[in-house]
């Protein structure tokens, strides 16, 4: 295998379940080497949520492929005394505790960048590390409360709903990935130190808020839940088929819209002028609403599709997780990969994403077993064996 763009950058991961992990998993898919640092016993809680395969969860599998496992005991000094030593050594340390745990194990900022000042320090919290709430929980159902996406979610009238998936999380993580990779860039291409950097999982999901907070500062506008539409952008929404089924249709853009009336039989509002840019369709979206679903439920998804694909109208299905399986072109992409769990299962999970021309990212380790390197990377951390023994006596690792 070539030679990855992060190969020889040192992470270590002290966060657990989604948003933390998920950041190193980033790192690790394009070569960074990742410890990742677990409690004995259980270890990450991610072991155990969702579906298990004897005991694990499959999820495990794409969170933590490309890492290495190291059951250390934070709780005991001795075990923040090895952290600290892992710390002085890596170019990145990672964390998502709620904010003041690492300072009272011993591993605040203040202390890990007098041991090392080149280390990266990502901190991952629900409220970030400063400012009124920074003590309170935080989890992403509540960040995506505050970021104002659950108020965005749903019907009109309902009570707001989630996606489904912790977004929050996977955001903050990609946020923190993307924070990394700058402050490596300051540190190794500009001759600069370590630093912090500071993501609350809000702060990720409000960045992606679009107009949302010009239009309120503007003029007042709160905007509020439109089921499958898009407010202020038009035609843009979901509309039923023959079967019950809904296709989506991206029509919103000027020449798209006329393409799409002329389509289905509708040359009038493709040739009506008031209609011809988005701020006149907004005004009438409800009667371009109509006539569009009008004429897809007399239709089946493949027909309506077949139509739009003709007219170059972007449109699609709904996906399901099996209808992504079986798609083609995510099998071209090779979005999906295949890997072999320790104990033996082959499970489909996300490949890797960006896409480098040059120096793409891989899965090149399965993801581990709990404290399947303690050893190991003790031992290139200095330890001998009767070291390590007496450790594992105290349980101070596992």
């Amino acid at each position: 295998m070539a030679q990855q763009i992060l190969e020889g950058i040192r992470v270590l991961e002290l966060g657990q379940l989604i948003a933390g992990p998920f950041a190193a998993k980033t790192l690790a898919d394009f070569g960074a080497h990742v410890v990742k640092i677990e409690p004995p016993g259980l270890g990450d809680p991610l072991r155990k949520w969702r579906m298990l395969h004897e005991g694990t969860s499959v999820w495990w599998e794409a969170q933590s492929r490309n890492k290495e496992s190291v059951c250390i005991d934070l709780r005991q000094p001795e075990g923040q005394a090895l952290v600290r030593k892992l710390a002085a050594e890596a170019d990145v340390l990672i964390e998502n505790f709620r904010p003041g745990t690492m300072e009272k194990w011993g591993l605040g900022w203040d202390v890990l960048h007098a041991d090392n000042p080149r280390l990266i320090m990502l901190r991952v919290s629900g409220y970030g590390q400063t400012g009124p709430k920074k003590d309170e929980p935080g989890f992403a159902a509540v960040a995506e409360a505050m970021a104002g996406l659950r108020h965005l979610t749903g019907e009109p009238g309902r009570a707001p709903v989630r996606a489904g998936l912790s977004l929050g999380d996977t955001i903050a993580g990609l946020h923190g990935a993307m924070g990394v990779l700058l402050a490596l860039y300051q540190r190794d291409a500009r001759g600069g130190e370590g630093q912090v950097i500071d993501v609350a999982l809000y702060e990720s999901l409000f960045n992606l808020s679009e107009s949302l907070l010009p239009e309120y500062s503007a003029f007042g506008a709160v905007r509020q839940p439109a089921g499958g539409a898009l407010p202020g952008i038009a035609p843009s929404n979901a509309y039923p088929c023959q079967s019950g089924e809904y296709v989506l249709v991206a029509a919103n853009g000027d020449a798209i819209f006329k393409r799409m009336m002329h389509a289905i039989g509708r040359a009038d509002l493709a040739e009506d002028p008031a209609l011809a840019q988005n701020d006149g369709r907004v005004k009438r979206v409800e009667e371009i609403d109509a006539a569009i679903a009008a004429w897809t439920s007399t239709q089946s998804v493949e027909a309506v599709l077949a139509v739009l694909r003709e007219a170059e109208v972007p449109s699609g299905r709904i996906y399901t997780v099996k209808d992504i399986a079986e798609d083609p072109h995510y099998r071209a992409r090779g979005v999906i990969e295949s890997v072999t769990s320790a104990g033996g299962l082959t499970v489909e999970v996300p490949g890797i994403m960006p896409k480098l021309s040059g120096s793409p990212g891989a899965i090149h380790d399965r993801a581990p077993t709990l404290g399947e390197h303690t050893d190991t990377v003790l031992e290139q951390a200095g330890f001998d064996a009767a070291a390590i023994a007496d450790l594992r006596a105290r349980k101070v690792i596992a």
